[in-house]
């Protein structure tokens, strides 16, 4: 089993999301926890975490799971959910399974547990992490490992939690900071280039001297750029691309490919 610090460094050190993930996920393997979820918005409005399209959502459960879960909309369904919107920290599973027996679950939320059961995902944990942004929310979920009961993960979590809580706050810190990739279609480099010139406070004119291209071909690309992020404005398209750290990117994110669930 790898040091935490090993795994921490290697995590801070990580050029993508992928790689920030795959070195999170396999720590949690080691621990018992090798199915996790993680999602971020920068999108949130009261209840709401925004359009599915703007979130990020990766996963180390089965295809099929994650399809159900993210894409399905388990997720917005189950008590955790609710918790996780509602409430910073780590909270375990356990209080889900009382509140269900006490009847202080909904409908869609007790259906959801009774889909979860049938996956075998019983025990866990859910790290909701603090945010400076009112619309910003991450949050992570840690399932134990099939035939683990919530005595087992109360076990697991008093011997390592703090080291696991650690690499998960540091994992989110990491992703945060990376381009975030969604379901629309990505900018190109020209796409950027424009946007990048138009923070800058450069007109169309400005823009296409200095890239040596026309102002009609700068409008096109910002056009381009507005439908790729969906907005309607180009002070929107930077904005949305600044939030989502589309722009302004170092050379070695440019190209890069996130792995989306989906």
């Amino acid at each position: 089993m790898p040091d935490v610090l090993d795994v921490m460094n290697a995590v801070a050190h990580a050029q993508s999301v992928d790689e920030v993930w795959d070195h999170a996920v396999r720590y949690f393997r080691g621990h018992g926890l090798a199915r996790a979820t993680y999602g971020f918005t920068r999108f949130r409005r009261e209840r709401s975490v925004g359009d599915p399209d703007d979130l990020l959502f990766v996963s180390s459960y089965p295809a099929d799971y994650s399809r159900l879960y993210f894409q399905g909309g388990l997720y917005a369904k189950t008590a955790m959910f609710r918790w996780v919107t509602q409430n910073t920290g780590t909270c375990t599973w356990r209080w889900v399974e009382e509140a269900a027996l006490k009847g202080e679950l909904s409908p869609q939320e007790m259906e959801a547990m009774k889909v979860n059961r049938a996956a075998g995902v019983l025990a866990g944990v859910s790290i909701s992490f603090p945010e400076v942004s009112a619309r910003a929310k991450g949050a992570l979920g840690l399932a134990a490992d099939p035939g683990m009961s919530h005595d087992d993960l109360d076990v697991l979590w008093s011997a390592w939690g703090k080291e696991i809580e650690a690499l998960a706050h540091l994992m989110h810190l990491k992703i945060v900071q990376l381009p975030m990739a969604n379901r629309r279609r990505q900018l190109t480099e020209r796409q950027r280039e424009v946007l990048e010139w138009v923070a800058d406070g450069k007109t169309a004119q400005d823009i296409g001297i200095i890239m040596g291209i026309s102002p009609a071909m700068v409008e096109k690309h910002l056009r381009l750029a507005r439908h790729a992020l969906d907005v309607d404005t180009t002070a929107q398209a930077v904005a949305k691309g600044t939030m989502l750290n589309r722009i302004f990117q170092r050379p070695a994110h440019a190209g890069m490919n996130l792995r989306l669930v989906g």
